[in-house]
């Protein structure tokens, strides 16, 4: 079957899609798209999170074909040509990336949460990531990353 949806804004099909395979894998293996991670293939590490109709979902337990006419956006489409999104930036200002693995679930997540609510408190940050896994930081650097983000002026 193929699939036609958008991703990043720009219009896309991926052609011979098989029944079984996963939103994860047209983006990654059909589309080119290796932001979003293959890690557990069971919808528990966060590490393959996109946003779907501005929803974010583990692309692993999307099956391709519900994404027929979507809306995809990858953690490749949040920066814009010269300059890194309001959260990346704070990701590194505040050291929140290391080996870099889980960040671009996480940056998903969190870009969800503050569309939502532009001023979370630290709880409903740790509650929104709580399904994004890190080996790596102890998850206080990301939460630092995502309060210094809500503290910023839209578009700054």
């Amino acid at each position: 079957m193929n699939v036609t949806l958008t991703v990043n804004g720009e219009p896309r099909t991926a052609e011979g899609v098989r029944v079984h395979e996963n939103l994860l894998h047209l983006l990654r293996a059909r589309l080119g798209l290796t932001g979003a991670k293959n890690a557990c293939e069971q919808g528990e590490c966060g590490s393959c999170t996109v946003r779907m109709d501005g929803r974010a979902v583990c692309a692993c337990l999307v099956p391709a074909g519900q994404a027929e006419g979507a809306d995809i956006r990858t953690v490749e489409g949040l920066a814009g040509e010269d300059r890194l999104s309001a959260t990346q930036a704070c990701f590194l200002r505040a050291g929140a990336v290391q080996c870099g693995f889980c960040t671009p679930g996480l940056l998903m997540s969190l870009g969800e949460l503050l569309d939502e609510d532009p001023d979370p408190g630290e709880d409903v940050v740790r509650e929104r990531i709580a399904g994004n896994l890190c080996r790596c930081t102890g998850y206080q650097k990301i939460v630092e990353a995502a309060r210094l983000a809500a503290s910023r002026p839209p578009g700054a």
